[in-house]
């Protein structure tokens, strides 16, 4: 009938109700540890790499300087004969230099793209976080609570229609008394068949035998 449940077993809403709450916990930790590794990415990004790279750029810079420097006191020092000294170590030293510093400022400006962009999407990120966790302190309570209900509503049905009053657990009030009313008129067709029989008996007794000879 529409409108009506075919509970086989109590014992399943039971587990429905135990995993619902495990479902909640285990997603209740993982929603933490999705929001700390977040927050440590993005600290990592816009507080360590940037401060980070902006102390290498200072530092490399500063080395910059030095090797421009010790290259000048090349040149002076070292002149030899009429033409200017070579100085190819302080060049080389200085050329390397330059090219960390390169790297440092691309790492630099880098971090510095990224940082609006990665604060942004963790902040859209953090949003839908807090949806799903209204779902898991909201709804679910809800729905364990509910079943709750369904599993006091049968265990009392099931003590009520139980062997007292005639009933299994799955078999409903109405069926009991259908079932009742077959047995009743399944008794009463063989009673009122016996009856039937013992009288085909006895006329078959009282009927005289015909002889083969007739008057």
């Amino acid at each position: 009938m529409a409108g009506q449940a075919e509970v086989r077993s109590i014992d399943t809403l039971a587990f429905v109700k135990a995993a619902l709450a495990t479902f909640a916990y285990e997603c209740g930790q993982a929603l933490s540890e999705v929001e700390l590794e977040g927050r440590r990415g993005v600290e990592w990004i816009t507080v360590e790499q940037a401060g980070y790279w902006k102390a290498e750029v200072r530092r490399r810079g500063e080395r910059v300087n030095e090797a421009m420097k010790d290259l000048e006191r090349c040149r002076t020092f070292k002149s030899t004969g009429d033409g200017p000294p070579a100085c190819t170590e302080e060049k080389k030293n200085l050329e390397k230099a330059r090219r960390k510093l390169q790297v440092a400022e691309e790492k630099a400006q880098a971090v510095r793209h990224w940082t609006p962009i990665v604060q942004q999407q963790f902040r859209e990120t953090g949003v839908r976080l807090v949806h799903f966790r209204e779902v898991l302190d909201v709804d679910v309570p809800k729905a364990i609570a509910l079943v709750e209900r369904m599993l006091k509503s049968l265990e009392a049905y099931r003590q009520t229609s139980g062997p007292a009053g005639g009933t299994t657990a799955g078999e409903t009030a109405g069926d009991a008394s259908m079932r009742r009313s077959l047995d009743e008129d399944s008794q009463g067709a063989g009673n009122v068949a016996e009856p039937s029989a013992a009288k085909g008996d006895g006329a078959a007794a009282g009927t005289p035998e015909t002889s083969g000879g007739e008057a």
